[in-house]
Formats: structure tokens, sequence, C-alpha cells
């Protein structure tokens, strides 16, 4: 038996899909399976993964297009037959020596739940990207961390792990369990929040992935409005997680100013949490879920009885803090900044003259249509 499965998803990257899988192939580290999932390409990928006929290769499609999270979960529940597995996506690029590194630091790492690398940001052609406003060049260059202060990062910045770099135990996913339907920004997110609520994880430091961002923001979590208004959902929803820790002395190891609720074996963690949740600055997300808990606290007896007795706080503060933080000002504030910035921008300025155009000629046709 192979100690690594491959999982690479592909969908419509006929463009980059052969340097993908060859660079799995081309891998120093051999005892690996490859599955390939695609998801109803409607370009020649799928031409491309049946001209391979390595017998390490096995190659699954789609019949209709259902995300890349809906291969992964088929492929780990069903197809898998190796304790470790690499996730790969079709248009991103491993170094030979990738798997040959990561098995070795996993196998001598019991301990450890997963390994990522750094990652290698290239352009659309596979040239590094040099392009300093493009956050990707830099966001995997990050220092490693134990779980609790990879939980603590992930809760005030997001994600900075590199996805198809992971070499995780098979065991990892059927104990924190599989992909969540439902996301597609953030799915690998919230896998890792998971994850690092139960396993350590570790980065090498060697860029061994190069992660390929596509012209014009195309990549899935691409900057566009579409994933912008995605990504506040299911950060949202990842964000929650956190509820789940109902021990204080965990919640200590991850946020140490809750240390200040510390009132021994009555501490509430519900209570500790919130205060970390409303004190996150510039973060209508966090004020809100931080505002859910006390709320649902408030309203069971016992719960509300400790708020008071412990932290002498009850539904009259309580209604000062919602009053106090604009959950739905927040973000209307950042779209009207936004707003004001694209109507103030030299581009805007340069084609007022085609919009004019343009208005004059809908209403000339709504007048021909009367």
């Amino acid at each position: 038996m192979a100690k690594v499965s491959v999982i690479l998803t592909s969908f419509n990257h006929g463009k980059y899909i052969r340097e993908a899988i060859d660079s799995v192939l081309e891998q120093t580290f051999t005892d690996y399976e490859l599955i390939i999932w695609d998801d109803a390409s409607s370009d020649d990928s799928w031409d491309i993964i049946n001209s391979y006929s390595d017998p390490r290769i096995r190659a699954f499609r789609n019949d209709m297009s259902k995300r890349g999270i809906y291969g992964l979960n088929k492929a780990i529940s069903e197809v898998t037959t190796c304790e470790n597995i690499a996730i790969h996506h079709s248009d991103d690029v491993w170094e030979t020596d990738k798997l040959e590194k990561q098995v070795a630091y996993l196998y001598a790492h019991s301990e450890i739940g997963a390994v990522f690398t750094n990652a290698l940001a290239i352009t659309e052609d596979g040239a590094p990207l040099t392009d300093e406003k493009i956050s990707y060049r830099t966001i995997f260059e990050r220092p490693n961390r134990t779980r609790h202060e990879w939980l603590r990062f992930f809760f005030n910045h997001g994600n900075a792990l590199c996805h198809p770099s992971v070499l995780i135990r098979k065991t990892c996913y059927e104990d924190c369990g599989f992909y969540r339907y439902g996301f597609a920004q953030l799915g690998d997110l919230d896998m890792w929040v998971r994850l690092c609520m139960k396993y350590e994880i570790h980065v090498l430091p060697q860029k061994l992935v190069k992660f390929r961002i596509r012209d014009n923001q195309a990549n899935t979590s691409g900057n566009r409005p579409e994933t912008r208004s995605r990504y506040f959902f299911e950060y949202y929803e990842i964000l929650k997680i956190y509820k789940n820790i109902k021990k204080f002395e965990e919640l200590v190891k991850i946020f140490p100013q809750v240390e200040q609720y510390n009132c021994c074996s009555e501490s509430d963690s519900g209570f500790a949490l919130a205060q970390v949740f409303l004190n996150v600055e510039d973060s209508s997300l966090h004020k809100l879920i931080g505002l859910e808990i006390l709320f649902k606290g408030l309203n069971v007896s016992e719960i509300a009885e400790k708020y008071k007795s412990l932290y002498d706080f009850d539904y009259m503060q309580f209604i000062e803090l919602t009053g106090k933080y604009g959950i739905v000002n927040q973000p209307l504030a950042d779209y009207e900044k936004e707003k004001g910035s694209i109507y103030g921008s030299r581009s805007w300025r340069m084609t007022r003259p085609l919009r004019e155009l343009g208005s004059v000629l809908r209403k000339l046709k709504n007048l021909f249509k009367k």
C-alpha cells in the first residue's frame, strides 16, 4: 500500500493541468497514488488527464459541475487507500522534493497532524509574482506556531496556509470532519480551524509549491464583488466554531487576555469568549457573534445569574452594548468608503462621457419601445 494519496482537483485548467500532473509524477518521493477528480470541465482538461497511462493515476469526473469540495470529499471518503493525503490543484505546481520533505517530517513527528509548506506566488504565465499590491505574494510567509497560536491568528487575520501544500493524516479528516458543503472561498480555512482545535500543525519554510495567481483575480478566492460578499458569510460561519470551546483553560491558551475573567472553578468561558469577540476592532462579524453569545446566555436563568454574580453584567449592560456597536452601520460605512474611492478615481472621471452616452441610448431605446 502506498503511503500518500495525492488528490488533484481539476476544473477548466487545460492550460495548466499537464504541468500540475507532471509535477506529481516527477516527485523524488514515489510511494503514492494520484487521484484526479475533474469537475465536469468544458475545456480539454479531461482529454489531457486521459492521455496519461501511469498506473498510479486514477481519474474521476463529475457529470455536472459540483465544485471542488465535492470531489475532495468523495476522494477522501471513498477512494483514498493511504494513511496520508496531499491536496493539489490543477493550476498549481509542486517542486520535485515537496512530498519527500513533508513525508520525512510527518513520520519523524507523530504529534503533528498536518505539515504545510511555504509557497511561491506565480503569475498566469508562471513567472514569480512581483506586484506588491497582491497579498498572495507574501501571505504564506509565516512563522510556525502552536495550534492555540494558529487559532488566535485565524480568529484575528483569516487564512495564511496554502491549501495545495498540505500533507495531512487521513485520521485527521476522519476525526475533525470533511470539507463542509456550502463553502466556496474559505473551505480550507474552515478545515484548518477545526483541525487546530485538536491537532498541532507545522509549516516547512521552503517554497515547495508554486501558487498561481490568475489574471484579473480569476482564482476562486480572487478579489471580486461576489467573492467579497461570499467571504463575509463564510468567515462568519467559521468564527462560530470558536463557540465550541467550553474549557476555560483551553480558552486562555488561545486568548491569554481572558485570564482577567478567571474566577477559578466558577469562570464562565462563554462570557469570556464574548468579550474577545467584542474587542476585535473594525469587525462587525466578530462583534455580532459576541453579542449573540451574551444574548443567549442572558436568556438562560442559571447563566444569567453567573454573569451577574461573577462579572456584574446583566441585560441592561447588554442593551447598552447593542446600541454601542454598529453591526449594520459598519458594512454600510465600508461600502460608502469604497464607493467614494471608486467615484473619485481617475478612471471613473475619464469614462464619464461613455456612461452619459449609454444613458442617452437607453432612454432612446425605451422611447422607441413606447
